[in-house]
This record gives structure tokens, C-alpha cells and sequence, in this order.
């Protein structure tokens, strides 16, 4: 409600609120999500997008914020407080890079509890675990990945979320899964310290 006050979204709990901090360029995917956001809007989803880069991405989205005013909220620029807001708002963040070695930002959103919605592409699918196909308060899962990384399938998976949604108990196991996930070097180091080992041993 705190960030839908700020942004001038359309307060309202029933709609997922999703997110984007990100460059606005091609290799972060933000053309596919800027193309899906029309159907996705009358659809009851919101979007929270923090960001700069490409002119015709920025013009792109601020010119669909005008259009749909308490749908879509677009500040462009770097605002490292409302980052903060936005990830701890949002229902979901969505990161759908075409490529990604590595990615902080799906990092952030597990601690938050803002669900990550992710292209299956380097360091992305690596830290994200999807959900599969079936609903369930019992799952394991973190959050939702898509692949190839196209308009269609970006819209799928942003649809699939919706549905999860709404199912609020395995919503919130999604989050919960996502904000005990240890993405700290503890755990890491190990590893790495085991294998130099072995490499020295061998």
C-alpha cells in the first residue's frame, strides 16, 4: 500500500504488483516486457518500474504510464531508496534478461519476499527455483523461470504467477521458501575450499 501511495498505483491488495529495477536495454529484456504489459494490465496486474537506459524503452514506458495512470508506474532515473520500496512492495520482480552471468537483483527480491519471475538464462536460473506445474502450499519452490526468452513465454509466466496469486497460501509459501534461502558466501566458501582441496590433493 506504501508504495501504490507513492506511485500513484491504484491501492488495491487483489492485483499482482509487479516489479522492475533494472537498465532498460535489450539484454535485459525490458523490450518483452514493455510488449506483454498492455494484455497483462487488463488482466489486474500493476507494475512498479524503476530504471534508465534506451530512449525508446524509457519513452516507451512513460508514455504507457500516461496512458494507463494507477496501472503502471514509471520513474526513470536511479533512486536507490525506492529501489528498496519497490522490493519490498511488489508481489513480484520480474527479470527477464536475455543473458545474465550472475544478477543481484533476484538476490534482493528473495530477502524481500518479492517473488522473482526470471528468464532460465545464467546466473538467473541458478538462484531461482521454479515452481513446475502444479499450485501447491507444499512446494519448495522460490519462484518462477521462463525460457526461451521471448515476449510469449515472458507472458506465460507472468500469467502462471497470477494464478499462484491468487491461491494466497501458496503465495506465501513461495515467499517464505524465498526469504529463508541462504544466498551468502557461508555456504559458498565451502565449496570452493573443498574443491581446491581436492584439486591440490589430486
Amino acid at each position: 500500500m506504501a508504495l501504490q501511495l507513492r506511485l500513484g498505483l491504484q491501492p488495491s491488495s487483489d492485483g499482482l504488483l509487479l516489479g522492475a529495477i533494472s537498465r532498460l536495454s535489450w539484454q535485459k529484456g525490458l523490450d518483452l516486457l514493455l510488449a506483454d504489459l498492455p494484455d497483462l494490465l487488463n488482466e489486474g496486474m500493476q507494475l512498479a518500474l524503476l530504471g534508465s537506459g534506451d530512449r525508446d524503452l524509457e519513452d516507451g514506458y512513460s508514455r504507457l504510464a500516461k496512458e494507463r495512470p494507477g496501472r503502471i508506474a514509471v520513474s526513470i532515473g536511479y533512486d536507490e531508496g525506492l529501489a528498496h520500496l519497490i522490493q519490498a512492495g511488489v508481489d513480484a520482480l520480474v527479470v527477464p534478461s536475455r543473458f545474465e552471468p550472475c544478477g543481484l537483483t533476484q538476490l534482493c527480491a528473495l530477502r524481500y519476499g518479492a517473488v522473482p519471475i526470471v528468464s532460465r538464462v545464467g546466473g538467473l536460473a541458478d538462484t531461482v527455483d521454479d515452481v513446475g506445474e502444479t499450485v501447491s502450499a507444499d512446494t519448495t519452490a522460490t519462484g518462477f523461470k521462463f525460457g526461451p526468452v521471448t515476449p510469449e513465454n515472458l507472458a506465460s509466466a507472468l500469467r502462471k504467477a497470477n494464478t499462484w496469486f491468487h491461491n494466497r497460501k501458496a503465495w506465501q509459501t513461495l515467499q517464505q521458501n524465498g526469504m529463508s534461502t541462504d544466498v551468502s558466501w557461508r555456504d559458498r566458501a565451502s565449496h570452493y575450499a573443498a574443491l581446491y582441496r581436492q584439486l591440490v590433493i589430486v
